[in-house]
């Protein structure tokens, strides 16, 4: 080979040479440029990430309906629910209250109630406690509801023979004993009753007092508890107790 052919040999591999770096400064530079686009993109997207948000990210936008306002209701004008119940007088009674009583019979006091005292029985020879009023009477003589009620019980009692016992307000009770069989029309119960409504009469069919006078036995209970009728009659039964009680001496 000539030198002139060497030469030209030489200079084409120079070139191609340059050529070459050329290249591979080129995809060097294009990486590093691409490098440092991933870096930057990722350094952004950490950042984002990193941010707390503002309450304006966080809070969606809603639109609130206001509803149109309620004019306040008036107050209400109607009564209250009575309480009271109207008493044998007319007047307001509270429904709870235990009733004021009149006399169930016109009679004397014999015997009055004594829960601890014993007392002298003239039908069983002994002493025993006695629970109730005995009112001597006249046989037959009529007999009258002592205060407003109903009719809750009926019965033939072995001991004190026909009876009858009335409901009142308070849950008191007052019992009737001792009287005839026969009962006027509509004393049955459940029937409501007046005060000093006819509710039978006085008889003889205590068989534990049939050694006694013609009289009432008349009881009376509060809340399931016997309690003295002398302290619930009224002043005009408590007056007429006396002076019958008196003339009976």
């Amino acid at each position: 080979m000539s030198e002139k052919q060497q030469n030209s040999s030489l200079r084409e591999k120079l070139k191609n040479t340059k050529v070459n770096r050329a290249a591979v400064l080129t995809a060097i530079v294009l990486i590093a440029a691409l490098a440092v686009i991933i870096s930057i993109t990722v350094a952004t997207n950490r950042a984002k990430k990193n941010e707390v948000p503002t309450p304006a990210d966080t809070t969606k936008s809603t639109t609130v309906k206001e509803e149109p306002q309620k004019e306040p209701d008036a107050p209400s004008t109607d009564a209250p629910a009575s309480t009271t119940a109207p008493s044998n007088n007319g007047s307001a009674q509270v429904e709870d209250k235990i009733p004021s009583l009149i006399l169930p019979v016109n009679g004397a006091l014999s015997k009055g109630h004594d829960a601890s005292l014993q007392v002298y029985s003239n039908t069983m020879r002994d002493y025993r406690v006695h629970l109730g009023l005995d009112i001597v009477t006249e046989a037959d003589a009529p007999v009258y509801a002592a205060a407003d009620g109903k009719v809750s019980k009926i019965w033939e009692d072995v001991l004190m023979g026909y009876c009858v016992a009335i409901e009142h307000s308070g849950d008191c009770y007052t019992i009737y004993k001792n009287l005839s069989e026969t009962l006027p029309e509509g004393i049955v119960e459940g029937a409501s009753v007046r005060s000093g409504q006819l509710i039978g009469s006085v008889g003889e069919s205590a068989m534990i007092e049939v050694g006694e006078e013609p009289h009432l036995h008349f009881e009376m209970t509060v809340a399931d508890l016997a309690v003295d009728p002398i302290e619930y009659f009224d002043e005009k039964s408590l007056e007429s107790l006396k002076i019958d009680a008196s003339h009976g001496e």
